[in-house]
C-alpha cells in the first residue's frame, strides 16, 4: 500500500549481500591461506602496473591525474543515486483521512473539516490492544490509488482463530466508518511468527 518497490529492494539487498559475503570470504582466505596470497600478488601486479602507467599518462599541469577526478565524480553520482533511493522508501504514507469543505449555504458559515489519519489509527489500535489474544498490533495509513487506505497488521497468539480476529476487525472498521461518516478501504493482515509460537497463552481464572 505504499510506493516502496519491495521486489527491487529484495533483489538489491540479496545482490549486495552476496557481493559482500564473497568479498569478506576472499579477504579471510587472503589473510589465512598463503597460497591465495601468493596467487593474488601475481594476478594483481600487472593491473597495478597498468594503473600506475595510466595515472602517469593522464597527468595534469598541477602534477595530479584527472583519472582520480573521474573516480570521484563516479562515486559522487553513486552517493546521489543511493540518497534518491533511500528517499523513495516508504513513500505513499497519508496524513489526512478525509476532508470536507463547507460553504455558507450549509449552516451560515464557511469552513473546512479535516480528519487526521492518526484518529483512525489510534482508535483501531487501542481497541485491538484490549484483546489479550493479540501479541502485536500495527495500524498505518497510506495513499492507495488516490484514496487514503488503512492497513491493520496483527499477530495473534498461537491457537487463535484468524477468522474470529478478522471478524472483530471488520466490526471495528464498520463502527469507525459510522463514527467518522466516511468509508475507508482497509487491508487486514494477520501474521504469525516465532514470537507467536513460543509465547505461552495466558490463562484466565
Amino acid at each position: 500500500m505504499n510506493g516502496t518497490n519491495r521486489s527491487a529492494n529484495r533483489i538489491l539487498l540479496s545482490l549486495f549481500g552476496l557481493i559482500f559475503m564473497g568479498v569478506g570470504g576472499f579477504l579471510v582466505a587472503l589473510a589465512a591461506v598463503p597460497a591465495v596470497g601468493s596467487w593474488w600478488q601475481g594476478w594483481a601486479k600487472p593491473f597495478s602496473d597498468d594503473l600506475v602507467q595510466l595515472a602517469a599518462r593522464t597527468q595534469l599541469g598541477s602534477g595530479g591525474s584527472w583519472i582520480w577526478i573521474v573516480v570521484a565524480a563516479v562515486l559522487l553520482a553513486l552517493v546521489i543515486c543511493m540518497v534518491g533511493w533511500i528517499s523513495n522508501q516508504g513513500k505513499g504514507r497519508a496524513s489526512t483521512l478525509a476532508s470536507y469543505a463547507g460553504s455558507a449555504d450549509d449552516d451560515g458559515a464557511s469552513g473546512a473539516v479535516s480528519i487526521s489519519c492518526a484518529v483512525a489509527e489510534q482508535a483501531l489500535k487501542n481497541a485491538l490492544m484490549e484483546r489479550p489474544d493479540l501479541l502485536s498490533v500495527s495500524v498505518t495509513s497510506f495513499d492507495f490509488r488516490g484514496q487514503t487506505g488503512i492497513r491493520v497488521r496483527v499477530f495473534p497468539r498461537q491457537g487463535v482463530a484468524p477468522h474470529a480476529v478478522a471478524r472483530h476487525i471488520s466490526g471495528l472498521v464498520e463502527s469507525l466508518d459510522q463514527l467518522l461518516g466516511v468509508q475507508t478501504p482497509v487491508l487486514v493482515s494477520i501474521g504469525s511468527g516465532a514470537r507467536a509460537r513460543f509465547t505461552k497463552a495466558e490463562r484466565v481464572r
